[in-house]
């Protein structure tokens, strides 16, 4: 099969796609054909920084998540040809990942899905999706009479959690720190769009839940921007801030302020259902910032890298239509 393969740091112009062996089924695990994967920033670390951990397993075929079929079942209920998702558990990392033609997995992180969406929007939903969903609703228990600010919108968790809150009823405010993509928030349904200097302190009031995918770095000041009784729940790292050192809890937490986080890496297929039955009911369908064939790797990695692409980065593993 061909497949990106990481051994140590590895700049976007130096990824190759070669030949490697397709994986033999064992127990537990499913060969899955891929047709498309969405990309995300936590493959940008691995590729350029993280490869070097002990903990990596090397080489490794990066990508943790993933859309497909069925190639063989092995001893699980699943059937050949039977269209799936995947995500994390260790995909990418602890085992190879989703940057090739097939992908043996575990069972347990393969989710069969019902649903019309073509294979590349399909590719947009797995691990933004159910991020999105897990922090909002099981980290913010996000009500339709909440107003939410999403901090760090113009990414594609940011543009799915958006797309849900509105879709919920939610009231939605959301911010980027580039003046250029302040239309993309109101595109996508946020009801108020601020740029962010680092301080929005004075500049919202009745934000009753936040989801800060800044991260640390504006962490401090957004737990200072809330209604008493508000949740925070810190799910991503745009701002490259990844320690909050000399944290206290009893002072830098507001008194009546709750702070949480989100983790994605334990999806079930009771949660896939929900977020399924959910898109479906509303007519969602996920944004693309852009489809690129796998051939064209090195290149989406660049532009992700770089910023170009307003959206999420879906590749086109098969090569073919993706409509199917």
């Amino acid at each position: 099969m061909k497949a990106v393969i990481l051994t140590k740091p590895t700049e976007s112009t130096e990824i190759r796609i070669t030949e490697y062996p397709t994986p033999a089924v064992k127990p537990g695990l499913v060969l899955v054909r891929i047709k498309a994967f969405g990309m995300n920033h936590s493959e940008q670390i691995l590729r350029k920084s993280e490869i070097s951990a002990p903990y990596i397993q090397k080489p490794i075929i990066p990508g943790i998540e993933c859309v497909g079929e069925i190639a063989d079942a092995s001893d699980t209920a699943f059937t050949a040809g039977q269209k799936v998702i995947a995500l994390m558990g260790g995909m990418g990392r602890s085992f190879h990942g989703s940057y090739a033609e097939y992908a043996l997995l575990p069972a347990h992180h393969v989710f069969a899905v019902e649903t019309n969406l073509s294979w590349d929007r399909l590719a947009a939903i797995p691990e933004t999706y159910f991020t999105a969903w897990g922090s909002l609703f099981e980290c913010l228990s996000l009500k339709s009479s909440d107003h939410l600010l999403v901090r760090g919108g113009t990414c594609a968790l940011g543009y799915a959690a958006i797309q849900i809150a509105k879709a919920l009823g939610c009231k939605v405010t959301a911010t980027t720190h580039r003046e250029s993509k302040m239309q993309l928030l109101t595109d996508c349904g946020a009801d108020t769009a601020l740029l962010d200097n680092g301080s929005l302190r004075g500049q919202v009031s009745g934000i009753t839940k936040v989801l800060e995918l800044v991260g640390i770095k504006t962490l401090k000041d957004t737990l200072s921007c809330m209604e008493k009784g508000g949740i925070v729940c810190n799910t991503g790292n745009l701002g490259g801030v990844y320690t909050w050192n000399g944290f206290d809890p009893i002072k830098d937490i507001p008194n009546g302020i709750y702070l949480t986080g989100f983790f994605s890496n334990t999806p079930t297929q009771q949660t896939i259902n929900e977020l399924f039955a959910f898109l479906n009911t509303h007519n969602l369908v996920p944004h693309i910032g852009k489809c690129y064939l796998f051939t064209d790797i090195a290149k989406a990695c660049e532009d992700m890298e770089n910023g170009k692409i307003n959206g999420k980065i879906v590749i086109n593993v098969d090569g073919g239509d993706l409509n199917g």
